[in-house]
């Protein structure tokens, strides 16, 4: 039994930290980070904005797998105010973050008509575009419809 959760805790630390991988590659492939930093001349703090996405998204997982509300809020009735004006104002910053990323990505995906002359592709590339368009709206449908049957 202590061999099974032993596993299993190092299993799961081990998805996240390659998950988390992926989305700071992400991140920092598509440039978002230098190009703020050059936007509002705070070229010097590159690193520190850096390592804010990082504290940011390891506290956020902290706080999705050990809720504040749940264990605070029963005991003080102004720690519930308190996590709510939080969660506006994490609201906010991820709306500004999430869409500043989909601008990024959409000018990452002005460069795919130029790999595609690169690599002389002639036919194909709306069938390879659709494709993972179609992948990624079953990959998403799977999993909310997964949600939803567990919530049930």
């Amino acid at each position: 039994m202590v061999f099974r959760t032993i596993l299993i805790c190092i299993m799961g630390f081990s998805s996240g930290l390659l998950v988390s991988a992926g989305v700071f590659t992400v991140l920092f492939v598509v440039g978002l980070v230098p190009r703020f930093a050059g936007k509002t001349n705070t070229a010097r703090y590159e690193l520190f904005y850096e390592e804010c996405i990082i504290f940011g998204s390891v506290l956020a997982c902290i706080l999705s797998v050990f809720p504040i509300e749940s264990s605070l809020g029963a005991m003080m009735t102004h720690v519930s105010f308190l996590c709510q004006a939080l969660l506006v104002l994490i609201g906010i910053f991820a709306g500004i973050f999430v869409g500043c990323l989909a601008i990024a990505l959409a000018e990452v995906l002005d460069g795919i008509p130029i790999f595609a002359r690169r690599v002389k592709l002639k036919k194909g590339l709306d069938i390879a575009i659709f494709s993972v368009a179609i992948g990624k709206v079953t990959g998403s449908l799977i999993y909310f419809i997964m949600d939803f049957f567990e919530l049930v």
